[in-house]
């Protein structure tokens, strides 16, 4: 590793290099009525025009962000006329696709340029004139590697695998300039393996030399990355994926699947996060080589299943190839390299609001818990149709390079053109059911009437039913049949509301299990909850228990959250647990977790991310923020810096279950 560049990165010395840019280009576009297309051509000009070449010291990989904003392309009043024609999604601006790096890399921008259209060939230009002032620079400097490496690429094909991660590394850079966001990595140790062995087999570079540039090329990842949108610092999307099976079922785990492992492990930084394709053959020893980034603290790798997502896929019309191609989109969703244009994380529902709704508004009529679970199925079909209706007109500020580097035309729709939903409080919602069919209709302990104003009234002056529900009544987690039976049939009602549906560019919706922000965000909806749990207190994250359930440890956890039929609901959503810290004080530690996750992938789930907490440690960072600078953590589908998040996310890794082993 280059210690010395790693902490100039690290202790972001390199931001003295930036620089913000205070024209205002969107009156100067306004004024000349340039079209959409045109103003993303002429500001990507612009921006690149206006970055200055930076070659730090000992570096190998170049590429630094030197302006810190990137001006709006539309006025106020545009964005308000559109939006009042259009639906937008988050900011306007594409995302959440895997583009085909490895082509751009194997043809070269001059040879790509040939099949781009005029804007697309424009912003090649741009790229090209922007590497050859870093190439100037390198020669300024007397970096001759340098210039050998930037002679070639970006303009003409990588001939080694060093030129073949510059050349990604351009890419990637040219992608966040042009305003496009949560831009993936995709399937990395697939396509630039063959740069590898090739340099490996011919003597050019060793398997330590190999392994010090990913450390710099992952490196790179964390140079700019606080300057990527999302909602909390870390949240940028770079997610790369290692492992899977490919479309003749030959499992994929290559040296640079190795290598990456144990580059990500020995940087110990957020980015770029990693993912691992697995399946029911995958060999112990590749689950021990991932726990020991679970045992540094980083939250990743999050792993997905084959078993499960491939033939899900599958079944929701995608072809044996491209399911077999899968990787994910910033957090967890599945995605389709290249062809896919999927909006994975359109919305979410609330299955917490669902049966808020439903025990307010009809349990006095419901004479039976039948009858109750029937309203709950109406409610859920009601809800995303409310969802599926709001959704019409998608529009995208078009991406001129982008669409360069995907098979696809992205303005006239790609391949694949489906929309995600995901579904937020599920243990809230099974657990709130459960308590109301126990109490009301099993033991008949509550009237409806007390029930309800209980918990209208958060459980004012009724401690000995808040206590009951909360820590005497049966919890999604303990591998209780009846209770795990709910949370099955709402996930059922769920995907079953969204079959066949078709959405506004003739694709269709995919049911998942995961939550994004919205485990926050849909509390605002909230009372307190038929569980026990107090109004203002956040659901869980992603596809988890209650905060507060008092379950007997990871195994029965997994034992219950994988009886859902995920070949339905493949949106992805990971199961996320939480372990002590403490107690990877060896290896053996280490193959432990690695035989839970693959106990989690024999039982048939579908996607799982592990955490490794210091409660101590968390609370400490809350008070010294300045002592643990570098604290890494797992929110939904990402990981960050304790100390960079909103103190509302802080506080909900703190609550979360924690286990030992």
């Amino acid at each position: 590793m280059n210690k010395e560049l790693y902490n100039l990165i690290v202790n972001k010395e390199h931001h003295k290099f930036r620089k913000n840019i205070k024209e205002n280009l969107c009156k100067e576009y306004s004024k000349n009525n340039y079209s959409p297309i045109e103003r993303m051509t002429k500001r990507f000009t612009f921006m690149c025009m206006h970055e200055n070449p930076i070659i730090l010291e000992n570096e190998n990989i170049v590429f630094t962000r030197t302006s810190i904003n990137i001006p709006d392309i539309f006025t106020s009043k545009e964005w308000n006329d559109i939006k009042s024609k259009n639906y937008i999604h988050e900011l306007g601006y594409i995302s959440n696709l895997s583009p085909n790096y490895y082509k751009a890399i194997e043809l070269g921008l001059l040879k790509l340029r040939e099949e781009c259209d005029e804007y697309g060939k424009q912003a090649i230009d741009n790229i090209i004139n922007l590497s050859d002032k870093y190439l100037a620079k390198a020669k300024e400097m007397n970096r001759l590697d340098i210039v050998e490496t930037l002679s070639q690429v970006p303009k003409y094909p990588a001939k080694t695998f060093k030129q073949a991660l510059q050349f990604f590394r351009i890419l990637h850079f040219s992608l966040w300039l042009e305003c496009n966001y949560h831009n993936t990595v995709g399937r990395f140790d697939k396509y630039m393996y063959k740069y590898l062995e090739s340099d490996l087999n011919n003597g050019i570079i060793t398997e330590e030399t190999a392994l010090d540039l990913l450390e710099e090329f992952f490196l790179s990842f964390n140079k700019d990355s606080d300057l990527y949108p999302g909602v909390q610092q870390g949240d940028n999307g770079q997610s790369l994926m290692l492992g899977g099976i490919d479309s003749q079922g030959n499992y994929i785990f290559n040296k640079l699947s190795e290598l990456s492992l144990k580059a990500s492990y020995n940087n110990k930084l957020i980015d770029p996060k990693i993912n691992l394709r697995v399946n029911n053959n995958t060999p112990e020893e590749i689950y021990t080589l991932a726990s020991n980034l679970t045992k540094a603290g980083l939250g990743f790798p999050q792993y997905s299943n084959d078993d499960i997502v491939i033939p899900a896929l599958q079944k929701l019309g995608y072809s044996l190839e491209d399911a077999s191609n899968y990787t994910v989109a910033a957090c967890w969703e599945f995605i389709i390299p290249f062809v896919g244009r999927d909006i994975a994380n359109i919305d979410a529902l609330s299955f917490a609001k669902v049966v808020q709704t439903v025990f307010y508004d009809k349990l006095n009529d419901c004479d039976t818990f039948e009858e109750l679970l029937k309203e709950v199925e109406c409610e859920i079909l009601n809800q995303c149709n409310n969802i599926c209706n709001k959704i019409k007109n998608v529009w995208f500020v078009p991406s001129p390079f982008l669409n360069c580097l995907m098979d696809c035309d992205i303005y006239a729709k790609g391949k694949y053109n489906n929309f995600g939903i995901h579904g937020t409080g599920i243990a809230t919602a099974t657990d709130s059911l459960y308590a109301i069919k126990k109490y009301i209709y099993d033991k008949k302990e509550i009237t409806k009437k007390d029930y309800v104003d209980a918990v209208k009234y958060n459980f004012n002056n009724n401690n000995v039913l808040l206590h009951k529900l909360r820590y005497e009544t049966e919890k999604l987690g303990n591998n209780n049949e009846e209770v795990d039976n709910l949370c099955v049939t709402l996930l059922d009602y769920f995907s079953n509301a969204l079959k066949n549906k078709k959405n506004c560019l003739g694709g269709i919706y995919r049911a998942g299990t995961g939550t994004a922000m919205y485990y926050l965000w849909h509390v605002n909806e909230l009372d307190a909850s038929p569980d026990g749990r107090l109004k203002g207190e956040p659901l869980g994250a992603n596809f988890s228990i209650s905060l507060f359930a008092n379950v007997k440890g990871p195994i029965s956890v997994i034992s219950s959250m994988t009886k859902p039929h995920f070949l339905n609901l493949i949106n992805g959503g990971p199961l996320t647990l939480e372990f002590y810290k403490s107690m990877f004080n060896d290896q053996e530690s280490v193959k432990k977790v690695g035989n839970i996750v693959r106990f989690f992938i024999q039982r048939g789930g579908h996607q799982l991310q592990l955490n490794a907490v210091d409660i101590n440690q968390l609370k400490d960072a809350q008070i010294n923020p300045e002592k643990h600078k570098h604290l890494v953590v797992r929110i939904w589908g990402w990981s960050a810096y304790f100390v960079e998040l909103d103190k509302e996310f802080q506080d909900h890794v703190i609550a979360r279950q924690v286990y030992n082993l």
